[in-house]
């Protein structure tokens, strides 16, 4: 019978030095840090690998610290919308359906497990408030379409803001319009047409860019090359008037020594431009043809007289 009683006893303290045992080791990964409570006081552990505590005086609680998402305004594994979540009414009083992903992490795992008993119920309750707020400034239009990025980064800067607060040990990451809707098919037609119509507005806005940036080139070439075959006629053009001019001033110089003759050789040249196989016929005082030669001959003979005379003159001189 004694025996029996310390081979019950020897059975019982082993199981208890065996739930001792186990008790006393946990295990800690990378994704996860422990905060250690020794008679209510939290310690924070974060290296991973085999720990240990004390049995009965410390617990310790596991607390997930990667990225993860939380969804509002539908439901994820359903993918069903939650209306009371979704629905919200813009600037211009109308209504919408909008669904949000919040991604968040645990930045402060002692603060997470002891500053609230749900803090992921409490971020979302404030994500639900400043998603309501900020949607509620903006007119239906900016939210379905180009308002949606900026939307977003004022609802993550307000709920970075108030759970820095309430300092529950969260860490938000980013805030993403997951889908925005119209609350009626009328409605959803309309915006979807409004939709269309301003991406064939961008559409015709980008062929007239590439348009725009392949012919202003090609002008501005033809520019240069306008500009330039004008200054070469320019050129041109004052060097022959140049050169009319200073003909002009050596035959009007001629005109003052010899103005009778001068105009004689003016009109026989005329007339050769004009005919040049006229033939002139020189006739005497009696009315008795002394000469016919060509007009050249005849005025290559004035401008030898002319010559002759004019050697004359400076020799008298």
């Amino acid at each position: 019978m004694k025996i029996a009683r310390t081979s019950i006893w020897l059975f019982v303290l082993g199981v208890i030095v065996l739930l001792f045992a186990t008790n006393s080791v946990y295990t800690l990964d990378t994704q996860h840090a422990a905060v250690v409570t020794t008679f209510g006081k939290p310690t924070l552990i974060t290296t991973p690998g085999i720990k240990f505590k004390i049995p009965l005086v410390q617990r310790v609680q596991k607390i997930d610290t990667t990225t993860k998402e939380i969804t509002i305004g539908y439901n994820e594994a359903t993918n069903q919308s939650v209306n009371d979540e979704s629905v919200m009414i813009t600037s211009d009083y109308n209504f919408i359906n909008v669904d949000f992903v919040i991604i968040y992490q645990v930045s402060d795992p002692v603060k997470y497990a002891y500053a609230a008993e749900n803090p992921v119920v409490v971020m979302k309750n404030i994500a639900q408030n400043c998603i309501r707020s900020v949607i509620a400034s903006y007119p239906i239009d900016a939210v379905l379409t180009v308002g949606k990025s900026e939307i977003q980064t004022n609802i993550r800067d307000m709920l970075f803001d108030k759970i820095n607060t309430h300092d529950i040990g969260i860490l938000i990451r980013n805030v993403t319009i997951q889908d925005a809707e119209p609350p009626t098919e009328e409605i959803r037609a309309a915006f979807k047409g409004v939709e269309d119509a301003r991406q064939n507005m961008d559409e015709f806005i980008n062929k007239a860019t590439e348009y725009e940036n392949a012919i202003i080139p090609e002008a501005r070439a033809n520019v240069d090359k306008t500009i330039r075959e004008a200054e070469s006629a320019k050129a041109q053009r004052v060097a022959e008037a140049n050169v009319e001019v200073s003909k002009f001033n050596a035959m009007f110089e001629e005109y003052k020594k010899f103005p009778e003759m001068t105009k004689k050789r003016m009109f026989y040249e005329a007339m050769e431009w004009i005919m040049p196989n006229m033939k002139v016929v020189v006739m005497n005082e009696n009315g008795v043809t002394e000469t016919i030669l060509p007009l050249d001959s005849f005025t290559n003979s004035s401008e030898e007289a002319e010559r002759n005379y004019s050697q004359n003159n400076a020799d008298n001189d």
